[in-house]
């Protein structure tokens, strides 16, 4: 009983301090953006209904283009405005540099130490100079281009083998899954962990981490109401710190193992744990252990999920205009032909598949909200005082559909992007400072292998299928809630080329 009564004042005493806490901040803050009425303790958080893009969508549509709500003791800024976006990271670009600080950064990100957690600032730019000379520049993407041939190829020699000379349902989402994350590991360290030529331990190391990736986004920002809610951080019933935390020991244990694996290898590999820790042996303080395993973290988030459900929204909006299947086709023939697969030094002339590709992204954006950022001081956004660690959220996926800024906004029309100046309202890998480092990397990597799904392959949809069903899954990551699956048939190339 004295157990219970002690609970009942202590959650009394913590409600009170919070509440007195939220008045206070309503006073402080002035001229705040428009936004729905917030609750003490939970502030807008029951307002949240999955997914959180859409819910932020139709509050846009009630308060306007830049609204506030309140994540608890949190102040956001969901920003769904062109101009506003623009002008934040032009205008506003350093005060919008940080990221907020989530139990995700801290026991899973290095204490706030990788790329894509860090604060803006010495550290951080040291990181992004790495980034760009010794992971994602020009010549460290092209020193990789065999091992996107060489995935693909496997791809495209395993669906032919599927299908043969007539038509046969293929299942497409596991397969580009397993295409992309063999590509960012062979870069990364040289390991292929899908197909029949890998090891039984090798894939269930893989498989093992792509969960641990799954429960990571599960449980990042807005999905972890611990982040916003110190009650709950004090109370804890869900052991949401503590699930957290181990996953982030299960992620470090992956990565050293990668690490020791290539500090074991008796020759120097074209990989970039080879390459970074060769670096180490002259730069210690700027390459550590730690900077390294944040690096492929990094590559491994970003460049895995989010390009496989590109490939696969792609190939299901092309499924579902059978015109534009044709023109890509049409454009691969006149440019390429049919005596020898399509190459990366051919993509510059594929203008049309392109556009394919933009429109995807205009329209199913890998990542909705972008990554969110936090306000190192106070600013101005729409004519609004944003104060200072503040969390900025750009809903990129409204922006992406808003007939004001697109004609016929919600209808897939890759000939739009021919007209000039449409492609710079296209933000699906942000702006600024922050902007997504592996943009090059990946839209080579989608557009070489939509080309040869494309140039090997007659397609059609399955016989039970009027349309591919486009509806989305919930997460972190915008994917399809049905996975793809198509009839193909083999066109005349595959017999020259895999003889």
């Amino acid at each position: 009983m004295r157990i219970f009564s002690f609970f009942c004042y202590s959650l009394f005493y913590l409600s009170t301090f919070f509440i007195f806490k939220l008045f206070l901040q309503l006073r402080k803050f002035k001229n705040l953006p428009p936004g729905p009425t917030s609750v003490p303790i939970i502030g807008n958080l029951h307002h949240l209904k999955r997914p959180l893009h859409r819910t932020f969508k139709s509050l846009t549509d009630q308060y306007g283009k830049v609204i506030s709500l309140w994540f608890g003791s949190r102040l956001v800024v969901v920003v769904s405005s062109l101009s506003e976006f623009q002008q934040c990271f032009t205008k506003n670009d350093i005060v919008l540099a940080n990221r907020p600080r989530f139990l995700s950064g801290k026991y899973i990100f290095y204490n706030y130490t990788t790329l894509g957690s860090s604060s803006y600032g010495e550290h951080w730019r040291n990181l992004r100079r790495i980034t760009s000379l010794d992971v994602l520049s020009n010549h460290r993407i092209n020193s990789f281009a065999g091992i996107r041939r060489d995935e693909t190829k496997r791809l495209i020699a395993k669906l032919a083998e599927d299908s043969s000379s007539d038509f046969a349902e293929v299942e497409l989402t596991f397969r580009f899954f397993d295409m992309t994350f063999n590509n960012i590991m062979r870069m990364i360290s040289g390991k292929r962990y899908y197909g029949e030529d890998c090891d039984v331990s090798d894939l269930q190391e893989a498989s093992e981490f792509r969960d641990m990736v799954s429960q990571l986004l599960q449980l990042s920002g807005a999905n972890n109401k611990t982040d916003f809610l110190p009650l709950l951080k004090f109370l804890d019933f869900e052991k949401l710190e503590k699930r957290v935390k181990h996953i982030g020991e299960r992620c470090d244990k992956f990565l050293r193992g990668l690490l020791e694996e290539q500090r074991n290898k008796k020759e120097h590999t074209n990989t970039m744990i080879d390459h970074l820790l060769n670096m180490q042996e002259s730069q210690p303080e700027y390459y550590t252990d730690q900077i390294i395993k944040g690096l492929a973290l990094a590559m491994l988030l970003a460049g895995t999920d989010s390009s496989a459900v590109t490939l696969e929204w792609s190939m299901s909006n092309i499924l579902n205009h059978s015109e534009v299947l044709k023109k890509v086709r049409e454009e691969l023939d006149t440019h390429v032909g049919q005596d020898r697969l399509v190459d990366e030094s051919d993509l510059q002339k594929l203008t049309y598949l392109k556009n394919v590709i933009y429109e995807t992204l205009r329209l199913y954006t890998p990542a909705p909200l972008l990554l969110p950022h936090s306000t190192i001081e106070e600013c101005n956004i729409g004519g609004y005082k944003v104060p200072g660690d503040t969390i900025v959220l750009i809903n990129a996926w409204a922006l992406h559909r808003d007939p004001e800024i697109w004609s016929e906004a919600t209808s897939f029309k890759p000939e739009r992007f021919e007209k000039e100046g449409e492609l710079e309202k296209l933000i699906a890998f942000g702006m600024g400072r922050r902007a997504c480092p592996g943009e090059a990397l990946a839209l080579r990597a989608i557009s070489m292998t939509l080309a040869l799904l494309v140039q090997c392959f007659d397609w059609k949809l399955t016989s039970d299928d009027d349309k591919i069903d486009m509806s989305e899954r919930d997460g972190f990551t915008l994917a399809k809630l049905v996975p793809l699956k198509a009839m193909c048939k083999t066109r005349p190339i595959i017999n020259k080329v895999f003889k």
